[in-house]
C-alpha cells in the first residue's frame, strides 16, 4: 500500500510532515533514484534517501514503532542539542536505528514530570495538534493565596498575549505558609502557558511537574532521569484518545509470529 512520503517518513519517525514537506520542495529526496515531489506516494518496498543516504529500502526497512514515558527532571532542556552544553532530554533516551525519537510536547528547563517519546512521528504530532484537545495534568505550586474569584476566572478563561487561555480544573492539594498546591488540567500546549495563566494575577509558579498526558500517567515508580516503555494498554489508549488506529492488537486477540521450535535440554542436532 502506497502513502505520501511525508506521510510514510513521519510514521517511521524521521521527522515532523512539515519537515519531510520542506526536504521534498528542497529537491532532498529521491525515490528509486530518481528525484521526488511533493504529492509522490511509496510503499515500504520502495527504497527512500535524503541527501544520497537511505532512509527506507529493501535492507533498511523502519522498525515497528516504539513509546517511552520518561520522568525529567528538573535542569534538563528538551532540543536535541545545545550550544551551551547543557544535558538534554534526548541523551537519556536507548539509540535507536533507523528512525529517532519524536518528543510530545515540552518542558521548559524549571519543568519536570512526564514526557511521551515515540518513534511514531504521525501518532506525536496528533497528540500535540490543538484540534484533539488532549489533557494534560499538572501539579503547581503558587507563591500565595489565590482567591475564588481568581480562581473562578482561571477556569472560565484570561487574556493572555498569545489570546484566551484557561484551565479546564484546578483542585486545591494542600501547602504551608505562603506557598500552595494545585493540580491543574488543560488542553493546550503554548509555550509556558500553565505559568503564564498564574501570572496572569501577579502568582509566580515556583514548581511545575506533568503529572498526566491523556490516558498516560507518570505513577510514583517511574524516578526523575529515567524512561520505560509503554504498555500495550496504554499504546492502544494514545492512539484511541487521538482517533487513530492503532499497530497493536486488541486485547484477546494476539499477534503471531513465526517461531523455532526450542530444542529440549540434553539434545544434539547432527
Amino acid at each position: 500500500m502506497s502513502e505520501r512520503i511525508q506521510k510514510l517518513l513521519a510514521q517511521a519517525g524521521f521527522g515532523s510532515r512539515r519537515e519531510i514537506e520542506e526536504w521534498l520542495r528542497a529537491g532532498r529526496v529521491r525515490v528509486n533514484d530518481e528525484p521526488a515531489q511533493l504529492g509522490d506516494k511509496a510503499g515500504t518496498g520502495d527504497k527512500i534517501e535524503l541527501d544520497g543516504r537511505v532512509l527506507v529500502g529493501e535492507h533498511h526497512k523502519p522498525a515497528r514503532p516504539r513509546y517511552l514515558a520518561y520522568n525529567k527532571p528538573v535542569g534538563q532542556i528538551c532540543t536535541r542539542s545545545d550550544p551551551e552544553g547543557r544535558t538534554t532530554v534526548f541523551a537519556a533516551l536507548p539509540r535507536i536505528k533507523g528512525s529517532r525519537w519524536v518528543a510530545v510536547g515540552r518542558l521548559d528547563i524549571n519543568s519536570s514530570g512526564l514526557m511521551l517519546f515515540t518513534t511514531d512521528g504521525q501518532l506525536a504530532n496528533a497528540l500535540m495538534h490543538p484540534s484533539r484537545e488532549v489533557l494534560r495534568t499538572y501539579a503547581v505550586r503558587v507563591a500565595g493565596d489565590p482567591s475564588d474569584e481568581e480562581i473562578l476566572a482561571l477556569q472560565q478563561g484570561v487574556a493572555l498575549e498569545d489570546g484566551q487561555a484557561s484551565f479546564e480544573s484546578i483542585e486545591a492539594s494542600g501547602g504551608q505558609g505562603l506557598n500552595h498546591w494545585f493540580q491543574v488540567t488543560l488542553k493546550e500546549g503554548r509555550k509556558r502557558e500553565v505559568r503564564r495563566l498564574w501570572q496572569h494575577f501577579g502568582y509566580e509558579v515556583s514548581r511545575l511537574i506533568r503529572l498526566a498526558y491523556g490516558p498516560i500517567s507518570l505513577g510514583r515508580d517511574l524516578r526523575q532521569g529515567f524512561f520505560r516503555d509503554l504498555s500495550e494498554k496504554e499504546i492502544r489508549l494514545l492512539y484511541d484518545c487521538v482517533g487513530m488506529q492503532s499497530p497493536v492488537a486488541p486485547e484477546g486477540k494476539k499477534r503471531r509470529y513465526n517461531t523455532v521450535p526450542r530444542r529440549r535440554r540434553g539434545t544434539r542436532t547432527k
